[in-house]
């Protein structure tokens, strides 16, 4: 029953992925890939409010982890896209955008990931 949860929550979560990134791509006319940008962004500060609740503070069924956090942000965060754009960026000469990519979406990922956790320890 484990990989159900996970292949339902993963199959949203890429569609989720997939419809968010092109509504940005559409909107954005840019080198920079914002779309992935702030889809990996959104996931790390989800799964940090995710882990504070689910794991940290016990709320909800435990098949609830492997829907939302394995599955759901597992599909809808995109660290495999992300590095192709980097790499693809660096390729293209773009050396200064790719390098802001790649330190903005570490830092900025881990202080979202840290912000989820701060908002839900706060809350509860």
């Amino acid at each position: 029953m484990e990989l159900v949860w996970v292949g339902i929550g993963g199959g949203i979560g890429a569609i989720a992925r997939h419809a968010m990134g092109r509504s940005i791509s559409e909107r954005v006319n840019s080198v920079f890939p914002y779309g992935t940008f702030a889809i990996n962004l959104l996931g790390a500060f989800l799964i940090g409010m995710l882990f504070a609740l689910l794991v940290e503070r016990g709320v909800g069924p435990a098949h609830l982890r492997l829907l939302l956090i394995t599955g759901f942000l597992g599909g809808f965060t995109t660290f495999s896209a992300y590095t192709i754009e980097a790499i693809t960026l660096a390729e293209a000469g773009s050396w200064n955008t790719a390098l802001l990519y790649v330190v903005a979406s570490n830092l900025l990922g881990l202080l979202a990931c840290l912000a989820g956790i701060v908002a839900i320890r706060t809350i509860m």
